[in-house]
């Protein structure tokens, strides 16, 4: 077979991921909207209805996600079809950004809330955060790692990556911090669990996750690259 024919089987495999992460966003964003439960158990967490959803960047992640893997399947189809060359730069790096997300948010799942929730992972795992907390993360890597690999993306746009993280953690520490009653804030305002030890760890927290979040892109980008890695 040759390298052209490989190429575009990984094209097309790519372009069936990309709208298969579609489908299903759309799928889970209605399920949670709607609060439709089609998994039942003792506990579920990280789950809210109608517009409160978006206080999760769960949700929010997943949405930029299925969006940018809607846009980046129409550029593969206008590649196969000859009515556009290449894909630009731009569309690799937000696809960077949108797989370190949903990384980000895989990897807090199983790495973090899951020991810690009172139902343990299966808890995380109900209903639309099905799709959300696994399905859809574990799709999106596995297209851009393995069928969507480039030599555009530098080591400078790794940094990139951590953007939707650090425009979703402004707003919620700040709601953390005027929530705050002598020192403790509620689950109800930090239901991440991030500060339930003291506020003092954001300090700590935030710094942490801002520095998992690089080291998801940083990973994605040089299993993503086709040649050799170039830093400048």
């Amino acid at each position: 077979m040759k390298n052209n024919d490989k190429s575009l089987i990984k094209i097309k495999i790519s372009i069936v991921i990309n709208i298969l992460i579609s489908f299903l966003t759309l799928i889970a964003t209605i399920i949670m909207f709607t609060g439709f439960k089609f998994m039942t158990g003792n506990e579920v967490a990280l789950e809210s209805t109608k517009i409160g959803m978006l206080k999760f960047f769960t949700v929010d992640s997943n949405l930029f996600m299925g969006i940018i893997s809607l846009l980046f399947a129409i550029n593969e189809i206008q590649l196969i079809k000859g009515t556009k060359k290449d894909i630009s730069i731009k569309m690799y790096i937000l696809k960077l950004m949108t797989t370190t997300s949903v990384g980000l948010t895989f990897f807090v799942v199983f790495a973090y809330l899951g020991p810690i929730s009172k139902g343990g992972i299966m808890s995380l795992l109900m209903n639309s955060n099905l799709f959300f907390h696994l399905i859809i993360p574990v799709l999106s890597i596995i297209s851009f790692v393995f069928f969507e690999k480039t030599d555009k993306i530098k080591f400078s746009h790794t940094f990139l990556g951590i953007i939707p993280a650090v425009i979703y953690g402004i707003p919620y520490i700040t709601n953390v911090l005027i929530h705050m009653e002598n020192g403790i804030v509620s689950t109800t305002y930090d239901w991440y669990w991030f500060v339930q030890n003291g506020v003092w760890t954001a300090v700590i927290v935030v710094p942490i996750i801002f520095a998992i979040t690089y080291v998801i892109s940083l990973i994605l980008w040089k299993t993503n690259r086709t040649k050799k890695i170039k830093t400048k």
